[in-house]
């Protein structure tokens, strides 16, 4: 009976101590930039039509229960970027101008990151003309309160009904010979209802993805109108 009741007590208690973690957060691009100054501040004159790599980076040592990130130093890479999908992908790729969009080849990424120039070297590997370099930070509010990123989330009581999830997704385009900013935009989005998803981590996941699939649409049909900008100003 004992055994019975010391079982018991385990199971109970595994189940109470549930938890989840936030993802990891987002690249700060402003910072990451890099490169010779003289010629990061010239104006590039693009040949169009462009090439263009897409590249998702994050905060060093990134993580989520759906992609890792690659690499060590300031920041880390996603790859594939995961939130662009092929239909995505097509989409940028009939933008003007636009000669072609690929994702990277991962075998061309050097294994750590203190700049964007380690990427744009590796874009130049594949003959683009232009990075485009996104990152998402997301942030869970739960009882009032911003949880960190990578912080433990315990799964016991249900949440107050405003707790919610929101994803803010940044972009540049960056010249990839001299890495120029051509332009930057970013999106938001926000999703409820996480005390209806908060059985398990996997449910709970599922609303950080939802937020962040919803920044990220909304961030290409801005980067979209940013682009046609580019376009208008170099070409």
């Amino acid at each position: 009976m004992r055994h019975l009741i010391a079982i018991f007590a385990v199971v109970f208690g595994s189940a109470g101590c549930a938890s989840y973690m936030t993802p990891g957060g987002p690249a700060l691009l402003a910072q990451i930039g890099g490169g010779d100054v003289a010629d990061t501040a010239q104006q590039p004159s693009p040949q169009f039509p462009l090439s263009m790599v897409a590249v998702r980076v994050q905060a060093a040592d990134y993580r989520s229960l759906s992609a890792n990130g690659y690499g060590k130093g300031r920041f880390s890479v996603i790859a594939p970027p995961e939130l662009m999908t092929p239909p995505q992908l097509q989409t940028v790729a009939h933008w003007p101008q636009v000669a072609s969009v690929a994702v990277f080849d991962a075998s061309l990424l050097p294994a750590s990151f203190e700049s964007l120039a380690d990427l744009r070297f590796a874009a130049a590997k594949m003959q683009a003309d232009v990075l485009m370099v996104f990152t998402v930070a997301t942030r869970f509010r739960i009882d009032g309160h911003d949880r960190d990123p990578a912080s433990k989330i315990a799964l016991g009581d249900k949440p107050d009904a405003d707790a919610a999830v929101s994803s803010t997704a940044s972009l540049a385009f960056v010249d990839v010979r001299t890495g120029f900013t051509y332009g930057a935009t970013q999106a938001d989005a926000s999703v409820g209802g996480l005390a209806d998803a908060w059985g398990s981590d996997a449910t709970l996941d599922g609303k950080r993805l939802e937020a962040e699939r919803q920044a990220f649409a909304a961030l290409l049909v801005a980067a979209g109108k940013s682009w046609d900008g580019i376009v208008g100003r170099y070409r």
